[in-house]
């Protein structure tokens, strides 16, 4: 994927190319794009999948003819894995902003925890965050969100294929998710803190695959720069 002939990798890029990104924390997806736009000189750049940008792991970039495949990645299924903080909600249902509504987890137990994650499993309905990228009239629910605005989306059907509890030390609960295209885990995160009667947010995330393609094989954004630099002439 990433073996380029130092003579021809500009060419090769501009014909079209799939790369494995490990997106890193405070990045938008678009800045990955951006940046490897400009490595490349290729404008035809886009990525199949937005991460928020206190989100890490899997981005895939698209260059050239590849770009047409994009919504063929977008609609690939997903695994995530992170933390949710019981105990507090927050406005955008992670660390964007700032707990309140503080509230005991101390009646919670590994158990409970596994027995709540059922209710979210298959196929069900989810509200996505005031703070998305929907679009309300034609402006992002952020935006109007932002400015203090009542934002109300409506439910949509998504298909979680797996809610597994990987820890608990409280008020930190490790999690990983398998999930169908259009899935919010920071919804998630507020739907579950909510059916605990504690309140959860999002704290941490990082998308580990997205269909056949796995994290582990990405490279950094740092690596990539210094692989282009030595091969250009």
């Amino acid at each position: 994927m990433y073996n380029l002939n130092s003579q021809d990798w500009n060419r090769e890029f501009a014909e079209g190319k799939v790369l494995l990104i490990d997106k890193p924390l405070e990045w938008t997806s678009f800045d990955v794009v951006k940046k490897i736009r400009i490595l490349t000189g290729i404008s035809k750049v886009g990525h199949a999948g937005t991460l928020d940008p206190l989100a890490t792991g899997l981005l895939i970039v698209c260059t050239g003819k590849y770009t047409k495949r994009i919504n063929e990645y977008m609609a690939a299924e997903k695994e995530y894995t992170g933390t949710f903080t019981l105990g507090a909600t927050t406005p955008t249902y992670d660390l964007e902003s700032e707990p309140v509504h503080q509230d005991s987890f101390s009646h919670l137990t590994l158990e409970s925890l596994h027995a709540a994650t059922h209710p979210f499993t298959g196929e069900i309905f989810q509200v996505p965050p005031a703070h998305s990228a929907i679009k309300k009239g034609g402006t992002p629910a952020y935006v109007l969100a932002r400015k203090g605005k009542e934002v109300k989306l409506d439910p949509r059907k998504i298909t979680i294929k797996s809610f597994e509890i990987t820890g608990y030390e409280g008020p930190v609960v490790g999690f990983r998710v398998v999930c169908s295209t259009g899935t919010y885990i920071r919804s998630l995160a507020h739907d579950f803190g909510q059916a605990l009667k504690c309140g959860a947010y999002l704290s941490s995330l990082r998308r580990t695959r997205i269909g056949e393609y796995s994290v582990d094989a990405a490279i950094s954004i740092t690596d990539f720069t210094e692989h282009i630099q030595q091969i250009k002439p």
